[in-house]
């Protein structure tokens, strides 16, 4: 199981996300870094566990509030060996090959910033992009079209339930269940309510590919011998 940690970038630093509320995000408080400045975060992280990959949701793009480029472009020289799985809410063919081709990392098509369903269904082939399907509780956060023709949708796929980011109520079983079912093989990643190493494993006894995890790991639910467990050795 691939575990990814997360990211939130608003006005240059990394907040702490809490329920997908995200009007009261406040800069991140951790003991993993001495600030909350991306790439401090960034190492921080990278000293708990050495991840190959980095979700990062830049806010103020999503929100159409400016973006986190810079910051960015930071974690990338500054962390040469991190993929970056970027979420900046861009709907768009024309910025989404602007920003594949600028290769700062692979772009996440969050369902919630589209407005129909064609640019994913453009670029499903392209290993660059990531599905994320948004919901709020039971509701589907974007176009229906999106979660009504799994047969459009890229190899990777997040079910990001956002009110239980950073909520501490475990993943949702149930949608991730309902997303595989139809997902037809694709990898399905677990985005919200990740607590533990427990909650891992049951995720991965489930099928579920990987975890976005930021609280657990922040709060040292997840630490260096959690995220060994569940990743397999080289030297074998």
């Amino acid at each position: 199981m691939e575990i990814i940690p997360v990211l939130d970038l608003k006005g240059g630093v990394v907040v702490r996300a809490r329920m997908g509320e995200r009007h009261l995000y406040a800069p991140i408080v951790t003991p993993l870094a001495a600030s909350s400045d991306p790439l401090d975060v960034a190492h921080g992280l990278l000293a708990v566990h050495p991840f190959a990959t980095l979700y990062v949701a830049d806010l103020d793009a999503i929100e159409g509030k400016g973006d986190n480029v810079a910051a960015l472009r930071d974690i990338k020289r500054g962390c040469p060996a991190l993929s970056l799985w970027v979420d900046n809410g861009i709907a768009d063919a024309a910025a989404a090959a602007r920003w594949l081709d600028a290769g700062i990392g692979s772009l996440v098509l969050g369902s919630e910033t589209q407005v129909d369903a064609a640019l994913v269904r453009d670029l499903a082939d392209d290993d660059r992009v990531i599905l994320s399907l948004d919901f709020r509780g039971d509701a589907f956060q974007g176009p229906a079209q999106i979660l009504d023709d799994p047969s459009a949708w890229p190899a990777r796929v997040i079910a990001m339930t956002l009110a239980r980011v950073g909520s501490g109520a475990g993943p949702d079983l149930d949608r991730l269940a309902a997303v595989r079912r139809i997902a037809a093989g694709r990898r399905i990643y677990a985005a919200g309510g990740v607590r533990d190493a427990a909650d891992l494993a049951t995720l991965a006894h489930r099928g579920i590919a990987g975890a976005l995890v930021a609280t657990a790991l922040h709060d040292g639910r997840l630490g260096r011998a959690e995220l060994e467990a569940f990743t397999p050795r080289t030297d074998a």
